[in-house]
Order: C-alpha cells, then structure tokens, then sequence
C-alpha cells in the first residue's frame, strides 16, 4: 500500500502544483496560498474529527523542531507555485523531485529526526545520477 500512497501523493501534488500557479495568476501568490492553506486546514479538521485518535493535547509532549513541519506548507506551496511559473510542471516536478531525493538520502543516511540509518551506495547516486540526466534531456532544445 506503501507505493500506491506514494504514487497518489506525487500525482495529486503535480496537479496542484498547476492548479495553485493557475489560481495564483488570478488572486495573486499568496492569496491563493492563503486560499489553498486555509482549505487544506478546514478538511484537516473534519478529518481529525471523523478519524483522528483523540490525542492532539500530546501535542505539547511532541519535539519543538517537528512543529515547524506547518511553516513548511507555507514554504512548500509558494516556491512550487513559484517554479512551476517559472519552468513547466514537467521540469518543475523533476527538480523538486531531485531536491527531495537527495535531502530524504541525507536524512535517511545520518537518521535525523529519529528515522533509521538506512545506507546509500553507488546505485542510489546512479539512480540521482539518471534523475537529473532526465532533467536536462527534457530541458535540452
């Protein structure tokens, strides 16, 4: 199920990505991050209320530094929307598919944040490698 959710998440975040550029056009950047934040915080709601575990006051017990994971959307969001205007969503999406490979390769490598020490050889680089030399085949005119 692993990949299957990994796979709904990398396609729904590639046709948001467009969609939130496209709405940014109209209302501007950060109305429409606004717009998307303030949305993703209503359904996170009613989530939590329909399947949430009952356990948010724990929330003072969590590691202050995994908090500003919330920050990040704001992050996240505008330099997609930002990217995605600048490039394409093709080139977009490879490129931030890359940064997210190598910073998971560092967290995995040193096991920050509490994650398992996981090793990275030659065929994770290679598979980098192949990821970036896509990049520019895609790039290349």
């Amino acid at each position: 199920m692993g990949w299957l959710f990994a796979a709904v998440a990398g396609a729904a975040m590639s046709v948001q990505g467009v969609m939130n550029t496209r709405l940014s056009e109209k209302i501007g950047l950060y109305e429409s991050n606004m717009y998307v934040q303030g949305t993703a915080f209503m359904l996170s709601l009613i989530a939590m209320w329909m399947f949430g575990k009952g356990q948010l006051g724990q929330i003072a017990q969590a590691n202050r530094w995994y908090l500003l994971g919330g920050a990040l959307g704001l992050l996240i969001t505008v330099t997609v929307m930002l990217g995605m205007e600048a490039l394409s969503p093709t080139l977009a999406v490879t490129t931030i598919l890359i940064a997210q490979l190598i910073v998971a390769a560092l967290i995995d490598g040193f096991g920050w944040m509490g994650t398992e020490k996981v090793s990275f050889h030659w065929q994770q680089a290679a598979g980098l490698a192949l990821l970036a030399g896509g990049l520019v085949l895609f790039k290349w005119k």
